[in-house]
């Protein structure tokens, strides 16, 4: 595989040295390890190689893989989510998050809008938050297969949009134009960032967001 395929793959990512599964495309397998999440759609994931859809680690897995093949390797940090940076651990005044009706607790994950924390610890009216990601500093271990090549342009249409939240599209696909219907509003960065790709990928010209009504 190369940077800019369009591939469907299926995966399971453990933490390494626990084993714990932190990520998978396996309905089955979920239910039999006990971590199935109804809330969870398992599928085989489609993205582009080298466009971020994926950690870095496994981005360079796939290039040196082929339709069919399944790999079992091991990601580093700094090719997974990060090492841990101690400057992202702050501390914050319980009253303050209390003004925003949260109780604190250790171990509670707080959505604080463009970011999320992990509270670690609640003493004396300080409660310390991590905002690393939940993962960084881990060494990941990723069991992958790639299992087909996307060649179909509606489909690589829906590869994009649905990356960026936009689940169900029924393109409209010509010469060089895609339309592409709201069923949902998105912002303007995401519509941006999604012309970009498909304009770059399907070589068109143009991309038009229409509402729904």
């Amino acid at each position: 595989m190369q940077e800019g395929d369009f591939i469907e793959i299926e995966y399971v990512g453990k933490i390494k040295d626990t084993g714990e599964i932190f990520d998978l495309t396996d309905e089955k397998l979920a239910k039999e390890k006990g971590i199935y999440n109804e809330k969870v759609e398992y599928k085989p994931v489609k993205i582009i190689i080298g466009e971020k859809f994926v950690i870095k680690g496994l981005d360079e897995l796939l290039k040196k893989m082929e339709v069919g093949e399944e790999k079992t390797e091991t990601i580093k940090p700094e090719d997974g989510f990060g090492n841990r940076d101690a400057k992202l651990v702050k501390i914050v005044s319980e009253a303050e998050l209390k003004k925003q009706k949260i109780t604190p607790f250790p171990g509670m994950i707080l959505d604080l809008g463009n970011t999320k924390a992990k509270v670690q610890s609640v003493n004396s009216g300080r409660v310390r938050l991590d905002f690393n990601h939940p993962l960084a500093g881990r060494d990941l271990e990723y069991k992958i297969k790639i299992n087909r090549k996307l060649e179909d342009k509606e489909e690589k249409v829906k590869t994009i949009a649905e990356f960026y939240g936009g689940e169900d599209l029924i393109p409209k696909i010509s010469e060089n134009k895609i339309e592409i219907e709201e069923k949902k509003e998105f912002s303007e960065e995401i519509k941006k960032k999604t012309a970009e790709l498909m304009k770059k990928y399907l070589k068109v010209e143009k991309v038009d967001f229409i509402r729904s009504l």
